[in-house]
């Protein structure tokens, strides 16, 4: 079974006055100078899943300026086997409005009809910046498996933060923690169930894969060493760490602190440790990794968005990585500055140019 955008269009959104493409499911290249939009389109495709899109950015920053009129995607999804209309709109800055075959859905209905999976630049400083963008990245390949995640992730962040108004107001009273507490322990012991699946489901993939890009083993830690993952583990650990978070004005344990450590299976080296060339193939890897878990478990493998992706790799890696794209079955979009960088490709790809004027990008398929 495949999954596979054959319809995309954007209105106002970004840098694009209007866009529209109708690709087939094979691997999509877009090409064209810097600044002239190509990642603003991966942009777009990434909103078609949960979350904030690859940019984490508000609705109000993806609306094109100057006019600031609002903005909409719509797309037709093929997916296992059925036809989905999707479409995302925001009104002048207000919150994005989500459509499934015309019918008002909440973004995390995203999830059941379609996977996404993303590698970009900023991510190539995954393994030598805090631990925030690593839960992050985390958290995105669990909620490729599990669409409920972020409905738990949300819910176990809307119960710390109300802990943590009671804490910086020096509340010492146990009956105004309990309640919150014990949501907190709910849904963080799923939220930790769910990481352990996913890295588990991981390693299975890298390990059952011939490939060219390193085998990356990862480590899911916590800087108390020892992280409670019970529900009543948890409570019991929120409860007993109360004295120190009130000295702190903040929750100091739970999910929320987990970091993730990667290890260059074949070196035994720390992936902060690896040369740059290396930390993009271990990336690389990973995201490979989950597209072919994800091919197993949902019954398809999951859109592909690239961005520069030929960043940091040698011809010899970039064709190992058009040649593993395409016998995995992704749609992948992929953006780079020079058509030459997608030679590999032949005619197993189609192709997309972007150019710019006078702050409009343009879109033609070539």
């Amino acid at each position: 079974m495949s999954l596979f955008l054959s319809s995309l269009k954007v209105s106002h959104f970004r840098s694009h006055k209007i866009a529209h493409v109708e690709p087939d499911a094979r691997p999509v290249a877009i090409y064209g100078p810097n600044g002239a939009g190509k990642t603003n389109i991966l942009e777009a495709v990434s909103l078609l899943s949960p979350g904030r899109g690859l940019r984490r950015a508000s609705a109000e920053d993806m609306a094109r300026r100057p006019e600031a009129l609002g903005w909409k995607i719509s797309g037709v999804l093929q997916s296992l086997q059925q036809i989905h209309e999707i479409e995302i709109t925001s009104q002048s800055g207000a919150a994005r409005q989500v459509k499934i075959d015309e019918k008002p859905a909440p973004q995390t209905a995203l999830g059941r009809i379609a996977r996404v999976l993303w590698l970009i630049p900023s991510m190539d400083r995954l393994w030598i910046e805090g631990a925030e963008g690593r839960r992050r990245f985390l958290d995105r390949m669990t909620l490729s498996f599990e669409p409920k995640h972020a409905e738990l992730s949300l819910a176990y962040d809307k119960a710390m933060r109300e802990r943590n108004r009671l804490l910086k107001d020096m509340v010492r009273d146990p009956s105004w923690y309990a309640a919150l507490e014990a949501k907190m322990a709910d849904a963080g012991a799923a939220i930790h169930a769910n990481r352990v699946a996913a890295l588990e489901k991981l390693e299975a993939a890298q390990c059952d894969a011939e490939t060219s890009f390193p085998h990356a083993s990862l480590e899911l830690t916590h800087p108390d060493i020892r992280l409670p993952t019970s529900e009543t583990d948890l409570r019991t650990a929120f409860a007993e760490n109360r004295m120190r978070d009130l000295s702190a004005g903040r929750t100091l344990i739970g999910p929320h602190r987990a970091d993730l450590i990667g290890t260059y299976a074949s070196k035994g080296v720390a992936a902060k440790d690896c040369s740059t060339g290396e930390q993009k193939a271990l990336l690389v890897s990973l995201i490979l990794s989950n597209a072919r878990a994800l091919a197993q478990d949902f019954g398809a493998p999951p859109l592909l968005l690239l961005d520069e992706v030929a960043a940091h790799l040698d011809a010899n890696r970039r064709a190992a990585l058009y040649d593993e794209i395409v016998a995995l079955g992704a749609q992948a979009w992929m953006t780079g500055t020079d058509l030459e960088l997608f030679d590999a490709m032949g005619d197993r790809a189609q192709y997309l140019f972007v150019s710019e004027d006078n702050g409009t990008s343009s879109v033609a398929q070539t």
